[in-house]
């Protein structure tokens, strides 16, 4: 075996011309001499077949074109924490206290300070050596000696293969509590438990882009024994089970850009006592139910306070009736779903979704007032006031008896007649159909002097005033608008207007 070959290649991760993937052999491949490492990409269309060559399976991969093999010099296997740690953080003897900048000198005052201070290691709390090619601890205790004082962590996008390697680095920085872990590919550790004393502080872990699945989650999740917040975005997560016996901390879960398609996976996270704040946005979800048991507020997410489901498919009110059923839910981010694009008018739908849950103090990232509050409430029963009649609603509260259809539509409708008052006769009036700013308005030219001639059809605007209909007019026939005679008939009720000139009544008539 070459120099360039590890003492354990199997399961090490390598980089190799910018593509990262995992050695999964290393031998002859005959009849090619010399040694091979067998490698899965990460990007399968970088790769030629799944393992096998001239019929003979040399390893397995995911995808039928992720493997290769590749000659050990032309892969990288990375270097230890503390020589990335020196690289990015150690001192520069190259540096320069002036640059030139066009024609002019320039001194970096202050540069020097900052550059002694990145050079003393054991200062440095925050760290960041994302696609710095770590692949390990390096020599035992070396980085507790050089660099103890670390609470951030970022090791994102590096070569990191197991648990247990990470761990080799979380346990000598006694007082680690934010780590990033995105974009590495981790094999699940064989005893996750003999690993706790590595993540003893730990409160904050991100797993983005690690290709995790929820299950394997759960096995790990007993090494974050204080965990409070988690990120698992674009993973590819598609099933959720209940976290038992471990997350039970967790105040924040971010499963966002995932493939988590019925609403009622979330159920199995719902008992989480000290959940806050939950992002499932970018999923493909559609509905939920939260079931009660007593009164109108779920068992479920007890202690929510803030939802994210941007993105997904949520189509029908059902989805947002069912959030009120949360006691403590107070912010919510829905934006990018089919239901805020039923209406026209951006500001009816926030509305709606305001009156729907009572709760509510932020609505995409915006404060709802306790004037606004009161608007959309009183807006809502009038907007629904008809249909409350018809399905048995009555202003007399001894005969107010809505269908069970229509309070599974309108949950919070009574709520609101008892908080404000039924909504009387002036309040549910129909508009008038005739009134022409609610209309799509189409005009039809006839000339007297051609009765033969068919007439001539154009759409009008809803907002177009009677002088400018005529400067329209003038500008088709060339007639006049003092010779010209403008009516406005309706096919929905019995009515005939006729628009007098300009001389004779408002210019702004509509």
């Amino acid at each position: 075996m070459t120099e360039a070959v590890p003492s354990d290649p199997i399961g090490r991760r390598i980089i190799c011309d910018g593509e990262y993937a995992t050695v999964h052999f290393v031998g002859l491949v005959p009849p090619t001499p010399g040694m091979w490492l067998g490698v899965e990409w990460d990007n399968p269309l970088r790769g030629k077949h799944d393992g096998s060559h001239e019929g003979t399976r040399y390893f397995t991969c995911s995808h039928l074109t992720g493997g290769s093999f590749v000659r050990p010099k032309k892969a990288n296997f990375g270097v230890s924490f503390l020589s990335a740690m020196t690289k990015r953080y150690g001192p520069n003897t190259e540096w320069n206290e002036t640059i030139v900048i066009g024609k002019k000198t320039v001194e970096l005052v202050g540069f020097e300070s900052v550059q002694e201070e990145q050079s003393q290691l054991n200062a440095l709390l925050e760290i960041s050596v994302r696609e710095c090619l770590v692949s390990d601890a390096g020599q035992k205790g070396e980085i507790h000696r050089s660099c103890p004082n670390i609470s951030t962590l970022n090791l994102s996008k590096n070569l990191l293969s197991s648990w247990e390697k990470v761990a080799d680095i979380a346990f000598q920085l006694e007082g680690l509590k934010t780590l990033d872990l995105s974009e590495n590919k981790l094999f699940r550790s064989s005893n996750p438990c003999s690993l706790s004393n590595s993540f003893a502080k730990l409160a904050t872990l991100s797993l983005n882009r690690t290709g995790v699945t929820w299950n394997e989650v759960l096995q790990c999740a007993v090494m974050w024994p204080s965990l409070e917040e988690l990120h698992l975005s674009s993973n590819n997560i598609t099933c959720l089970e209940r976290p038992m016996n471990c997350l039970q901390s967790l105040r924040l879960l971010d499963i966002s850009n995932n493939y988590i398609i019925d609403g009622n996976q979330l159920l199995a996270i719902s008992y989480l006592p000290r959940l806050k704040h939950l992002n499932v946005s970018n999923n493909r979800i559609s509905s939920i139910n939260f079931p009660v048991q007593h009164g109108c507020c779920a068992e479920s997410f007890r202690s929510l306070n803030s939802l994210s489901v941007n993105g997904n498919n949520i189509s029908q009110w059902s989805f947002i009736n069912e959030l009120n059923k949360l006691s403590c839910l107070e912010s919510i981010h829905c934006q990018n779903n089919p239901v805020m694009d039923s209406d026209k008018n951006p500001e009816t739908i926030r509305q709606l979704i305001i009156a729907k849950i009572s709760s509510l103090t932020f609505l995409n990232r915006t404060e709802i007032l306790p004037q606004e509050r009161k608007g959309a409430e009183l807006d809502y029963r009038k907007m629904f006031g008809r249909e409350w009649l018809k399905s048995g609603g009555s202003q007399n509260p001894n005969h107010n008896n809505p269908s069970m259809e229509f309070l599974t539509e309108h949950p919070r409708f009574n709520e609101l007649i008892e908080k404000y008052g039924a909504p009387d006769d002036a309040e549910i009036q129909q508009p008038q159909p005739f009134a022409l700013k609610n209309q799509l308005l189409t005009l039809t030219i006839m000339c007297p002097d051609k009765p033969d001639q068919n007439p001539i059809k154009k759409k009008l605007p809803d907002s177009m005033t009677v002088q400018k209909v005529k400067g329209l007019l003038y500008r088709l026939l060339k007639v006049p608008g003092s010779e010209l005679k403008l009516s406005y008939e309706s096919s929905k009720v019995d009515a005939f207007l006729e628009l007098l000139p300009p001389s004779s009544g408002p210019s702004d008539t509509k």
